[in-house]
Formats: structure tokens, sequence, C-alpha cells
């Protein structure tokens, strides 16, 4: 279903046909591309690391198989091609030059195929088992302007590039579906741990994807305001980028251990993580050397790929996790940080975390520190 990149294509400067009416046109520029980039550039490492922990669980492999197998692939590919629009040269004509211009600055040479469906619902996915598909609603279509939406269909690339289709499309399948699996010889409860681990990979992927889009947009106020739209709407002159990214801060500072634990229970049923924290995130990153080093022509090529060692990935995931609870300022997180840094009365410190105190409810204040 995918179409090869042409050599007219790749010399393309991004430019293409005016914006429709409502949206705010920003004129094209030339963008830097990657030839060979390697999908390892811009992973996240927690992405690498819920993707090892998923395929370590407990019957993954078992269920993979037998749905890989079983997914109804080409119905998938015939149902978007009767109830939804394929993106082309004469249909959505502004969305099709962004596609193949965020496949050349990415160097993906074969175009998936880009659906645009019927749903008021700002969302985005890229699912498919033997190709990926590019599925975007109309909701998101009319909320974005040219710059964020460029962003957006580099963020589905990303996907395709990284090869999360296939896991999104079993995520999915156990989601919407999970009745008509029930007769996978694991239990309820194995295919729920396989759908929670599944959510967890597909948040971390979610960053990952981000930062793709960035690479594909090369403007990061743009990703800003998109993920603010997809927060509050099409309300830009009500918003304000610091004090949405304030949010993020205080969300992950602010309570004690409760709300530590009610933050994991309200993310654990979700996909994609919170947006403001999305924003955070990818803005830490964008003012990290490794994004400027990316943007110099300093990255890992595909041709290397296959000599990378898992050992090395490990390590590095495990040292973004440690960097992370260091710094985090969430109750829980530093709890941890002290735990593993061998701070003494740690069973003071959690009564105290969870809104009680040290010594039987008298004399100090919870949040004594």
């Amino acid at each position: 279903m995918g179409e090869h990149m042409s050599d007219d294509s790749r010399k393309s400067n991004g430019q293409g046909p005016e914006e429709p009416e409502g949206h705010e046109h920003v004129p094209s520029r030339q963008r830097t591309v990657f030839p060979g980039i390697s999908s390892r550039a811009y992973e996240h490492p927690a992405d690498r690391s819920a993707l090892v922990a998923l395929r370590k669980l407990s019957g993954f492999d078992t269920v993979f198989k037998a749905l890989s197998g079983l997914l109804p692939e080409r119905s998938l590919r015939l149902l978007f091609l009767s109830d939804s629009v394929r993106v082309s040269d004469q249909q959505f004509a502004h969305l099709h030059t962004m596609l193949r211009d965020a496949c050349r600055i990415l160097d993906l040479e074969k175009v998936p195929a880009m659906y645009v469906n019927q749903d008021p619902q700002p969302n985005a996915m890229c699912i498919g088992l033997d190709e990926p598909i590019i599925v975007v609603t109309t909701g998101l279509v009319e909320l974005l302007d040219e710059e964020e939406m460029r962003a957006v269909v580099g963020h589905e690339v990303g996907h395709a590039l990284s090869g999360h289709s296939v896991y999104r499309t079993i995520l999915l399948f156990l989601t919407n579906l999970a009745v008509r699996v029930a007769w996978i010889p694991l239990g309820n409860l194995a295919i729920m741990a396989i759908v929670t681990g599944l959510r967890e990979w597909f948040r971390k992927s979610e960053l990952s994807a981000d930062r793709a889009g960035l690479l594909v947009g090369q403007d990061l106020k743009a990703s800003m305001r998109g993920l603010m739209k997809i927060a509050g709407g099409n309300h830009l002159h009500e918003m304000n980028v610091d004090a949405f990214l304030a949010q993020a801060e205080e969300y992950e500072a602010g309570g004690d251990l409760r709300d530590s634990v009610l933050k994991i229970l309200n993310v654990l049923p979700r996909t994609h993580p919170f947006t403001t924290v999305r924003a955070a995130e990818l803005k830490k990153w964008a003012e990290s050397r490794d994004f400027q080093r990316i943007m110099d022509g300093h990255y890992p090529r595909r041709t290397e790929d296959k000599n990378t060692s898992v050992s090395d990935s490990f390590r590095e995931s495990a040292a973004s996790y440690a960097t992370n609870v260091k710094n985090s300022k969430d109750p829980l997180m530093k709890l941890v940080a002290d735990i593993t840094g061998g701070a003494g009365d740690l069973g003071g410190r959690v009564r105290r975390g969870f809104g009680g105190n040290g010594n039987g409810g008298r004399g100090e204040s919870p949040n004594g520190d």
C-alpha cells in the first residue's frame, strides 16, 4: 500500500499547496534531512527498556505469535479503504506533501498509506502488521495549523520507522476486542498483564515519536502549540506555553505519597502520557546536547543497528531511569532516591510521605523533612 520515494520528492524543500481556510499559514522552508538515520537516534531510553520488559512477560510470545497470524491485516486495510479518505496528491494534498516530506527527512524510503477518518475526536495512529498505516481524524486535521500538523505527521512516521505499528495493532486488538481472545490458554489475568505491559510501553513510545515529530517539523513552538491544542482545544489566545509547562512541574512535584500512588493508578488505563508531561519531556530533549548533535549530523545510522549491543541499551536505559529518579520532584521518586542513597529513618519518612508523622501523630509537620 505504501509508495516509494521518487528522486523529485527527495529534492523537495517541503513546499506544498496552501493550507485550508482557517489554518495558520507558515511559509515552507528548507529543513535538515537525516540520511540513513536510525530510530535509535530519537528513541527514548524508557521506550526501549519498556519494550524489552514487555517481551519478557510470561505468555507474551504465545499471544504475539497467535495474534500475528490471526489479525485481519487485509480486512483492516479494506476497512480504511472503504470508509475513510486515502491521502494522495488528489485528496488532502497538503497532508500528502507533509507525509512525503516527513519520509524524506527521516529517510523512510517506502511512504506509508495514510487515511483521514471522520471523527471529531482529535487523534492519530500508526497501525499495521505487514506494513504501517497512518490514520488521522478530521478532528485533528481541523484543529491544527500547517506546522503543528507537520509535527504530528512526523510523529507517526517516527512510529513507522521504529516498528511500533505491530505492537500498537496488538494493543488495539486486545483492548477493543478482549472478549474474542478469551480462548487463548493463558487466562484473563495473563491477558491483562500483557495489556498493561503494552500500555506502559506505548506511553513511553509516544515520547520517542514526539521527538521524531520535532526532527521532522524542526519547530519546537509548533510542537508545543499542537500539544496545547490537544489538551485545551483551538483556543491558543487563551493559553500560554510557560504556564502549560508549569502545570507539568506542579503535577510532578505536588502532593504526598498518596498523590504519587494516584498518579500511577490514573495513568495505568491510558495509552498516552499526560499532555503536559509530553510537552515538558520534549522541551527538555530539544534543549539537550543529544538533539543538537542530531541536527549537526552526528547520529546513529541504520547500517550500524546490527552491531548495537543489547547490554549497551540496557545500561543507557538504566542510566536514564537513575537520572530521572534522582532529579524527580515526585514524592515517591524522592523516597526511592533516598532508599537507594541509604537515607535513615525510612519508616518515619514513609509515614510522613503519606500525610502522617513519625511520632504517633504528635509534634512533627507532615511536610517536615
